[in-house]
């Protein structure tokens, strides 16, 4: 009976982390799964819980620094940013005109969606702008008053 009570502990735990997106509960879930098979050995109750705080603990201590590790973005971890932080911070030129309801703009050879992210600015085709952020497919754009002309893949074609 002690097993079942530790499977749907262990269970209830794992649920949670699904809605916590953690990946801090899935680790006591672990110590629970743990827990479940030392009872289902035969072990006293005072054993089960030993089992469950080590194997938590262990997994904690363990598995926990180096998902710290992996979350951290390249830019703060020295490493080659890629996808959308790739894209944020970077220049594009200006297709079609970006206000604050529409526009096209490209970056690195790619069309992307745009929008201006100070509401008073407009961009003219031709101007280079800064990706400021990536909303979904959209990119928020700034004037780019600081790469020089040729900086741009475009502008060297």
């Amino acid at each position: 009976m002690d097993a079942v009570w530790w499977i749907v502990l262990g269970a209830v735990l794992a649920v949670a982390e699904i809605f916590t997106t953690t990946l801090f509960l899935i680790m006591f879930a672990v110590g629970a799964f743990a827990a479940a098979g030392a009872a289902a050995l035969g072990a006293p109750v005072e054993i089960q819980a030993i089992v469950f705080a080590i194997v938590s603990a262990l997994t904690v201590l363990g598995v926990r620094p180096t998902l710290r590790r992996h979350r951290r973005s390249a830019l703060e971890s020295g490493e080659q940013p890629f996808g959308l932080e790739a894209i944020e911070g970077s220049a594009a030129m200006v297709l079609e005109r970006v206000d604050t309801d529409h526009g096209m703009v490209k970056i690195d050879g790619e069309l992307w969606q745009a929008r201006a992210y100070d509401a008073t600015q407009t961009f003219a085709p031709g101007e280079r702008v800064q990706v400021v952020q990536v909303r979904g497919a959209t990119a928020l754009v700034w004037r780019d008053d600081i790469s020089p002309s040729g900086d741009l893949p475009e502008a060297k074609r």
